[in-house]
């Protein structure tokens, strides 16, 4: 469900991590990983409302894997909001306009709410719709909702866009889904 020669998100962008999995009894909050995988969201900042989206499952938090993560789904010079996480610290030096808040925002200020809205979309939908995705799919998911979400407004286009995509690609085999075998550039 992802077009090949889709654009990269422009102007002003939200960026953040998350964990995606079930709760895992010993483990506390923040960045623990524990059998939870580690997600990365990029969403369009449209005035009060949410653009285009990006998701990947990303091997760490880390500045390389986040950075890849940016340089792969934004374009050079967008403005890009994170919080102050470390992992974000090398965005100005890949070409963003990087604008860091901090946790601690002002009082009645929710700290990057497009971004964090998109994610409590997507936990809701694949607990509601799937009750579950397993690590090997997991990207598979994320690239579905993306398309959902990026066509909300335009189902039509989105049946449209879904059958062309159909016919321009051959079949996605379960080792290509799976990540077991690497596909064709």
């Amino acid at each position: 469900m992802v077009a090949p020669e889709r654009e990269p998100l422009r102007r002003e962008v939200e960026i953040d991590e998350f964990f995606l999995g079930g709760l895992e009894e010993g483990q506390k909050g923040g960045r623990q990983r524990g059998k939870k995988a580690l997600c990365a969201v990029a969403v369009e900042v449209r005035g009060r409302g949410s653009g285009r989206l990006r998701l990947a499952v990303v091997p760490d938090a880390s500045a390389a894997s986040l950075g890849a993560f940016g340089q792969s789904t934004i374009a050079a010079g967008t403005i890009v909001h994170s919080d102050g996480w470390s992992g974000y610290n090398g965005l100005a030096k890949l070409g963003f306009e990087h604008r860091r808040r901090s946790q601690r925002a002002e009082p009645g200020e929710q700290l990057l709410p497009r971004a964090h809205r998109a994610v409590s979309n997507l936990k809701a939908w694949l607990h509601g719709t799937h009750r579950g995705v397993g690590d090997p799919h997991l990207q598979v998911y994320l690239d579905e909702y993306v398309f959902r979400h990026n066509r909300r407004r335009t189902p039509m286009a989105a049946f449209q866009t879904l059958l062309g995509l159909g016919a321009l690609h051959p079949p996605t085999t379960y080792a290509q889904m799976t990540g077991r075998q690497r596909t064709a550039a």
